[in-house]
């Protein structure tokens, strides 16, 4: 299985773990367009992973909650490339309170980024799958799809809806050849989860080491946190999959935090 000459779209890829897969894509031959809020960042990774080839990239100027924005994104590339085949979903925030301390306002533009998002660029970028007859979907989901955690009513929330509506295109999208599956990754220790450390520490009244060791990676089998890489080979596994015997499901990566 191998993704080279495959178009591909990943939102949220300037840094973090969208870098890594896509940096996962082009090392296969893939090309990538990063979309992201920061266009200056996502044409700064492009040309960083460009260089290391085999494969393309482009940066994409891309507020995946704002619908003239994705739709213009997705032309872009097509216009680029001539279509897309993989779509990797993973533009996300967190933002942790109790729920009877959480602002409505937080809770809609956590929800937004994560569900909307993905929705929007699902919707743009099915017609031009459906087109050639194939494609596949990725949403990068959580732990927190399959499991609940204090202080993220919200990011719970939103990983749990993204289960169903993966389903519902996988659904809608067999008889088109398109595919669509839920990463689930337990604790990657990038900016975002940097952030709840001493936001969960402050909340629950402990350390941070306490908030690492305790809470983050206590019930995993090795007390280690996952990787952007251990990631970005499931994202490949999706992505590359050759027929519909994999679609509707998701796959957790947490070190065994959670098992199903």
């Amino acid at each position: 299985m191998n993704l080279e000459g495959k178009i591909c779209i990943i939102t949220g890829a300037a840094s973090g773990i969208g870098k890594g897969i896509a940096k996962r894509y082009i090392a296969d031959g893939a090309k990538v367009a990063i979309a992201d809020l920061n266009i200056d960042a996502a044409n700064a990774t492009a040309e960083e992973l460009v260089k290391e080839g085999p494969g393309e990239a482009i940066g994409v100027a891309m507020n995946v909650t704002d619908e003239d924005q994705v739709n213009a994104g997705v032309a872009e590339v097509i216009k680029k490339w001539g279509g897309v085949d993989v779509l990797v979903a993973n533009a996300g925030i967190q933002i942790v309170h109790k729920v009877e301390d959480f602002p409505f306002s937080d809770w809609k533009k956590l929800l937004s980024i994560h569900l909307d998002g993905s929705f929007l660029t699902s919707k743009a970028c099915l017609p031009h799958m459906y087109k050639k007859g194939s494609g596949a979907i990725i949403f990068m989901g959580s732990v927190h799809s399959k499991e609940a955690s204090p202080l993220k009513s919200a990011y719970v929330t939103a990983k749990h809806g993204l289960l169903g509506l993966a389903r519902v295109i996988s659904k809608e999208g067999g008889k088109h050849g398109v595919r669509a599956n839920v990463i689930c990754p337990g604790f990657v220790r990038t900016p975002l989860v940097e952030k709840q450390i001493p936001e969960q520490a402050a909340e629950l009244g402990i350390s941070e080491k306490e908030v690492i060791e305790n809470v983050m990676l206590g019930q995993t089998v090795d007390t280690e946190f996952t990787t952007i890489e251990d990631v970005a080979e499931v994202a490949h596994v999706f992505a590359a999959f050759p027929t519909n015997a994999l679609t509707g499901q998701s796959l957790v990566v947490s070190h065994g935090w959670y098992m199903n």
